[in-house]
């Protein structure tokens, strides 16, 4: 495939003259909002440069006002010539808008409205006298509101109210003290290129369809290949739906390599096959050799040290019993972050164990990629280069809105050879550009999402050196918290050390299981511990953690930390709210 070149599309090193910090290009960027957005560029601008009141909290978005019926202006022309004068969504629909006869104005207009519904709302992400969550079981909110879908049309509106009530009871993912799931905060480059990804709607097949996305994800994919350590970024790739799509195309293409047959002719031409992965691994790889037919039975699960890490040796050894059963390894899969310990597999001496047998080594790298953009902490993913294939997902530690998920290859055309079905109503080998950019066919989906332009464009905004700065400063977090609690009175850290990544994993003992002995009582009792906490932070709205049991340890927090706009007191807001909830018990 040839370079599309430098320039424009590459990513290259900024000299900061669009810091959104610095206060000329901030009014710029303000002029220009309100250029292209008539009022809501002021508002926005208002909120986030300090030219107005803070809105009043309450917890989640407030109702419409009574005079919601009519679109409300802020051009501060009298009279009024915007999109909005004289607009009563009481009396329009859906198909008061374009593609409408005289559909401009009522569109632009509500589009203005629904912008500013999502505008309060990213502005109250940040708030962090909000709630996290304004929590209501699920049976209080079905019979709260008529969610049902009815053969008449509503009016815009009732549409508008729609919009309002959907974001009110919304998880605020973005929240600085929001620690639940990998995926966290809310980048506002990367929230303005899903917005545009959606208006631009289109498939990622071909090039004639999407020629800057597809372009987009051909040099995004080389730079994370060159970031891997695969000479001169070579391979292949593609963005999927989520890491565990990723991991399957990994297995799907680990299996094609060794046997191409079974394409056609399927798992009866080819002998039993053996996939291997560490006890702490996540599920889609079990996942994964179910829907391909290889079976969960054929996922051996390698012994893990007190760390969470895989023992080498225990991988030779299981390697060993299944050729001597007859039965064919053929991919390891070695993990880089697992989910809940957040531990790293020892790279090197798994590559080392997969050469000598002749084993496709995948590393899942879906948690632990982001590592890589950090001079500090890459080492930890060292031997990764040495990897046939990677799941990397930049909307975990990256923080690239939700869904960002790539599997990298690094032989190239082999892809292609295991997906390929050449629908020749898509994919014309008499078309008049290079084919190569029709990617479309190594793809398991026919319409794929375009999740590249997200990513690509945090790039080149915040450059290799701001993704380096924000999963610094995570880590930093994650030990601060570590320190802070390893020794204070009432906490318990579930495994010995400094965490690898951002999971800092350890028990919370209420003052009435302090003075018992160790014994299955306590045990039994502080099993009911994190999940008692949990469901009262959501029913305070203060805060979100996750916790999970995991081999013979009971229920335990697992707090992880990918969002930048997180700060040492939100770590300390953590602490003092898990024992404020807790003390009690």
């Amino acid at each position: 495939m040839a370079s599309p070149g430098s320039g424009f599309w590459s990513f290259a090193s900024e000299d900061g003259s669009g810091d959104p910090e610095n206060p000329g290009t901030a009014r710029a960027w303000c002029q220009v909002a309100q250029r292209f957005t008539g009022g809501i560029g002021n508002k926005l601008c208002a909120l986030l440069y300090g030219d107005a009141e803070k809105p009043a909290e309450s917890g989640g978005i407030q109702p419409p006002r009574a005079a919601s019926r009519k679109a409300t202006c802020a051009c501060n022309q009298k009279p009024c010539s915007c999109p909005k004068a004289g607009i009563n969504y009481a009396f329009l629909h859906a198909t008061d808008l374009l593609p409408a006869c005289d559909g401009e104005r009522p569109t632009l207009a509500f589009l203005q409205d629904v912008m500013d519904i999502l505008l309060q709302y990213v502005v109250k992400s940040f708030d962090r006298s909000t709630k996290v969550i304004d929590f209501h079981y699920p049976n209080e909110l079905l019979q709260e509101y008529n969610w049902g879908l009815a053969d008449q049309p509503q009016n815009l509106e009732e549409i508008l109210m729609h919009c309002q009530t959907t974001l009110k009871y919304a998880i605020k993912t973005g929240h600085p003290r929001y620690f639940n799931q990998l995926s966290t905060g809310l980048d506002m480059v990367g929230l303005a290129a899903d917005w545009l990804t959606s208006t631009a709607n289109t498939n990622m097949f071909t090039y004639e369809i999407a020629p800057v996305f597809v372009l987009l994800e051909y040099v995004t994919l080389k730079k994370m290949r060159e970031i891997i350590g695969w000479p001169g970024g070579s391979g292949d790739g593609i963005f999927s739906p989520g890491g565990a799509i990723s991991n399957m195309y990994a297995m799907l293409i680990a299996r094609f390599k060794m046997f191409p047959e079974v394409k056609e002719k399927g798992m009866a031409a080819v002998p039993r096959l053996i996939a291997f992965t560490s006890e702490h691994s996540h599920f889609s790889l079990k996942k994964g050799a179910a829907a391909l037919g290889i079976g969960t039975d054929s996922v051996i699960l390698i012994k893990c040290d007190e760390r969470g890490k895989m023992i080498p040796s225990d991988l030779e050894r299981r390697i060993l019993e299944a050729k001597q059963k007859g039965f064919v390894p053929f991919l390891v899969s070695a993990t880089a972050g697992t989910t809940v310990y957040g531990a790293f597999d020892p790279l090197l001496a798994v590559a080392d164990i997969c050469k000598k047998y002749k084993v496709w080594m995948h590393v899942d790298a879906a948690w632990g990629g982001g590592l890589l953009m950090s001079r500090k902490h890459k080492w930890k993913l060292s031997g990764v280069e040495r990897a046939n294939s990677v799941t990397w997902n930049p909307h975990k530690m990256m923080g690239v809105p939700l869904q960002c998920s790539a599997l990298l290859v690094r032989e190239e055309g082999l892809m292609q050879s295991c997906n390929q079905m050449q629908a020749s109503y898509l994919f014309q080998q008499d078309k008049h550009y290079d084919l190569s950019y029709d990617t479309g066919d190594k793809a398991l989906q026919c319409g794929r999402h375009v999740d590249v332009f997200k990513l690509w464009l945090m790039w080149r905004a915040k450059g290799t050196t701001g993704f380096e700065a924000h999963i610094d400063k995570c880590l930093e977090l994650a030990e601060y918290l570590y320190n802070t609690i390893k020794n204070r009175e009432g906490y318990e850290m579930v495994f010995d050390g400094k965490p690898q990544h951002t999971n800092v994993c350890f028990w919370y003992v209420p003052p009435s299981l302090r003075v018992l002995d160790n014994n299955e009582e306590r045990m039994s009792r502080l099993s009911k511990v994190a999940p008692v906490i949990k469901a009262r932070m959501m029913e305070y709205g203060t805060t979100m953690v996750s916790y999970q049991p995991l081999g013979d340890k009971v229920n335990f927090f697992r707090v992880v930390i990918s969002n930048p706009a997180a700060t040492h007191q939100d770590i300390d807001f953590l602490i003092e709210e898990i024992e404020r909830l807790g003390q009690d018990l």
